[in-house]
Parts: structure tokens; C-alpha cells; sequence
């Protein structure tokens, strides 16, 4: 039952950047604004990449002062980052700074992994797609390490903050469900299970340092007293389980209509595929390394990661290090207007995972592949989002065959949405409609399902979804 309209923070932690933003929601309302932006940039170590935790930390309060400030009567705060990685607690303590997916460092561990549990085994039980820096990975490292042994605690990214914020240690289940440690059920409506105590046995990891899994929609408790007088709360202020991991959240704001619809999150990564009742768990859908990853309300978003816009973003940064500064909307503008063949490369190439040199990098695999090499920028950015509307396509068919979904509508949400070019190029290459936006996509989930569980919006997903459609009307990309 809707109990009346009230206002919600998310706190919003992509792979680049940060962000804490105020929803709005009431009967057929939902507004969002942002009150905090903030960058996230990882810093290199003697002994790795590694996230700056304690900064995005401090970024986090000072915009929950800002959102405090602005709307005295906040009823409740929720996160949700970046997936798979993770800091190791020992009582109250960070043991280091989480390491950053895109370190090397789980190399030798993904071959250790292995010789325990073949990839076929892994699949069968916890429905996830290979990549080295899974969190099953990244814990053998730890392990081979001998950092586990200092550890009684592993926590999430958003289960850290959450933890910090609240004092409780929970893992909220669909995040969980990308560490490669948890069951999966070939079940309709069941989702992902429990922390899969006989294959953390078998790795060799300590059971002691999972926490106890949360859903969505679960009050983990109220922020501690010290934090809320350092943010200015002047009440109880509750911190709120919703789809932690960002495409979670991003996937219940996709304004899908039905089991028709596909949806792309556009971001640092590209997350590709359809929303399902039960996972595919075939050797078809491992050999194409889909993932089966868990959602709000039990559903599955049966995916498949592609590169995505960190090409672009890198290849400006590596620019721009090199002392040549470009505007992305301009070359963007220009990229459109190149005539002639484009190059199509491989985006998934693991060449591209590390930052650094993107550009070079990408010439590099153009010539070892005996591709032609795009000559200018605005080549290269015509060929890296041509190159990704084509990935996208190829997974969409992909997506379809494997889990006999009959795609006929595509959305595409966040920061992708608004790059003209690669949603016209995709809908051409798909021939299917494109429906872009909206951009906050993951806050906006975030969002609603923190005001579901405070009975300010009550219903399904597909209730929720159309209330986001009317909020924040798509914009139609007709194929060509």
C-alpha cells in the first residue's frame, strides 16, 4: 500500500565516478536530482591498482550532508557500486585498500581456482560467467597471499560503506551473486540461493568470513550516532538493502514493458541481455561466457559483459596525458560525419582490461590483426563505437538464441543512452527499436526500491518500470 510521497538518497558508485542523489516518490511521482558528484580514481601502489576507498568514503558523507541539508526529513539512504570487489576486515580495521578489478594480480590464481573446480563445475553451481577477476579469484590471491589468515570479515564494496555507515556487515544478495560463491537454482522465481559452503570448502577459503545475505528491499539499520551528527541528521536515518550491485538497481529502472525487451547498461562496462525467471545453466550459454547474475525480486538478468565506453574514456585520458586535449561531444560529432569502411575490432580483446595507452593499444591489435588502423581520432572513435554497437548486436542474437527470449524492443540506459551515434548505429545493426534513457538509470532503481520497502511505491517491477517511463520518457531510435 502507497503510504503518501517522501524523499530517498542513493548513493551511486560507478567504476569512473560518484554520485549521492535525492528521489522523490509518490503516487505516480518520481523525481531525481543529483545534490553530490564526485570522480573515483583508482591510485597505483607498489603493490597494485587499488580503489580509493577513503576518499569515495568522505565524498559519500559530504554529500549525505548535502542531501540532509537540502531535505531535513530524508527517510532513508541506500548504495550500490561496481561489482566483485571488496575489502578484508580484521574486528573493526581495513586490512589495505581494495584492490581494483582491472589489477593482475588473480592471473595465477584463475589456473589454482581450476585445478580445484573446472570451469564446467563452476558454471553448473553458481551460473557465472568467466572472468579473471571474479571474486572467487581475487580470494585465491588473498589466500596465496596469506592475507586470509588476518581476515574475519570480507565485505563488498557497498557492504563496506554500509558497514561503516551502520555497524552492521551484511552482503546483499544480488551483489553477492557476482562472486562466483554463491548457489544458483535451476528453479523459476527462486534466484540465487545461500553461500555455497561446499565450494568455499573446496577452494579452501575461510566460511567464517562471509556475512549474513540480505535482500533487497531490507532495512540493514540506522546510521551510527557519530555519523549522523558529522552529516547533520537531526533523525533516525536508515540505510536500506536495495540491488547494491549498480546494474541490479540500473535493470529495474530499464522501462522494459515485457519479457520482449532486452536492455544494454551503458557504462565503463556494457552489461547485455534479458531479464529471466530462471537461470540458463547450459554448455552452450558457458561456451559464450553469459552470466547469470541476480536481481531484485529473484529475478535473473541472464547478461554478457562487453568492454563497453571505458575504451572511449581511456583513449581520451591517454590523450590527454600526452598533452592533446579533445571535446568528447565534438569528436563524437565528428566520428558521425567519417565516410568509408570503418575498422570493427574485437572490444573483448583482454588486451584492452588494463588502463593505459588505449589508443596505442588499439592500433596495436588493429595491425596484429590485420585490420586497417584508423588514422585520425574521430576514426578511431567512429571505429571503437561502431565496434561496440557491434558487440552489442552480436550479443543481443546471442542472448536470444541461448535463452529462447523473443527480443523485439531494446533499451539502452545510463551514460550510453546519450551518445546518439552509438544508439543509432545499434539499432541499425540489430533492427530493432532503441529506446535510450534514462541516464541516471542505477540511481533510479536505487531509488525505487528503497521507497518500496518504506511504502511510498508498492508493486512489481513492471509497476515500478512504468512509473519510470512516465517520469523520464525514452527516446526512440528507429532502425535504418
Amino acid at each position: 500500500m502507497v503510504t503518501g510521497a517522501g524523499t530517498v538518497a542513493a548513493i551511486d558508485l560507478g567504476a569512473s565516478s560518484g554520485r549521492v542523489m535525492l528521489g522523490h516518490v509518490g503516487p505516480n511521482e518520481l523525481q531525481l536530482h543529483a545534490v553530490a558528484r564526485f570522480p573515483n580514481l583508482p591510485v597505483r601502489t607498489i603493490d597494485g591498482l587499488h580503489w580509493d576507498i577513503l576518499d569515495l568514503y568522505r565524498n559519500v558523507l559530504a554529500g549525505l550532508h548535502s542531501a540532509v541539508h537540502e531535505e531535513p526529513a530524508l527517510q532513508s539512504a541506500a548504495v550500490d557500486s561496481w561489482a566483485v570487489d571488496y575489502a578484508l576486515l580484521a574486528g573493526q580495521r581495513m586490512l589495505g585498500n581494495p584492490y581494483h578489478y582491472r589489477d593482475e594480480r588473480s592471473a595465477d590464481a584463475v589456473t589454482a581456482t581450476h585445478d580445484r573446480v573446472s570451469p564446467a563445475e563452476l558454471y553448473a553451481g553458481n551460473g557465472l560467467a568467466f572472468l579473471p577477476f571474479n571474486t572467487l579469484y581475487q580470494l585465491e590471491a588473498e589466500k596465496r597471499a596469506g592475507e586470509l589468515d588476518r581476515a574475519d570479515t570480507m565485505l563488498l564494496i557497498p557492504d563496506l560503506l554500509g558497514f561503516w555507515l551502520t555497524g552492521e556487515r551484511v552482503a546483499e544478495r544480488t551483489n553477492a551473486s557476482t562472486t562466483g560463491l554463491l548457489t544458483v537454482s535451476a528453479a523459476a522465481d527462486t534466484g540465487h540461493g545461500e553461500w555455497d559452503d561446499a565450494l568455499i570448502a573446496r577452494l579452501g577459503l575461510p566460511r567464517s568470513i562471509f556475512p549474513r545475505l540480505v535482500d533487497p528491499g531490507t532495512r540493514i539499520g540506522a546510521l551510527l550516532p557519530g555519523v549522523a551528527r558529522e552529516i547533520g541528521a537531526g533523525s533516525r536515518l536508515d540505510l536500506v538493502a536495495v540491488g547494491s550491485h549498480d546494474t541490479a538497481s540500473a535493470v529495474v529502472a530499464a522501462p522494459m514493458r515485457d519479457e520482449n525487451s532486452a536492455y544494454i547498461s551503458s557504462g565503463t562496462w556494457s552489461l547485455v541481455g534479458v531479464e529471466l525467471r530462471s537461470p540458463v545453466l547450459s554448455e552452450a550459454s558457458r561456451a559464450a561466457n553469459f552470466t547469470n547474475e541476480g536481481g531484485v525480486d529473484g529475478r535473473v538478468r541472464y547478461l554478457r559483459n562487453v568492454m563497453g565506453l571505458w575504451l572511449l574514456s581511456e583513449s581520451m585520458r591517454s590523450w590527454a596525458l600526452e598533452g592533446i586535449t579533445f571535446d568528447l561531444p565534438t569528436l563524437l560529432a565528428q566520428a558521425a560525419q567519417v565516410t568509408g569502411p570503418v575498422t570493427i575490432f574485437d572490444v573483448d580483446d583482454p588486451g584492452f582490461l588494463a588502463p593505459g595507452e588505449m589508443p596505442a593499444r588499439i592500433r596495436a591489435h588493429c595491425l596484429a590483426h590485420g585490420l586497417a588502423v584508423p588514422a585520425t581520432p574521430a576514426d578511431l572513435v567512429r571505429s571503437i563505437v561502431k565496434s561496440l554497437a557491434t558487440a552489442y548486436a552480436r550479443t543481443l542474437r546471442a542472448a536470444s538464441e541461448l535463452s529462447g527470449a523473443d527480443i523485439r524492443t531494446v533499451h539502452i540506459v545510463g551514460g550510453g543512452s546519450q551518445n546518439v551515434l552509438l544508439c543509432q548505429l545499434t539499432a541499425n545493426l540489430t533492427g530493432l527499436p532503441m529506446l535510450a534513457g534514462p541516464v541516471e538509470a542505477t540511481a533510479i532503481g536505487n531509488v525505487l526500491v528503497q521507497a518500496r520497502a518504506l511504502g511510498l511505491a508498492s508493486g512489481s517491477l513492471e509497476s515500478l518500470r512504468v512509473l519510470v517511463a512516465q517520469a523520464f520518457s525514452p527516446l526512440l531510435y528507429a532502425p535504418v
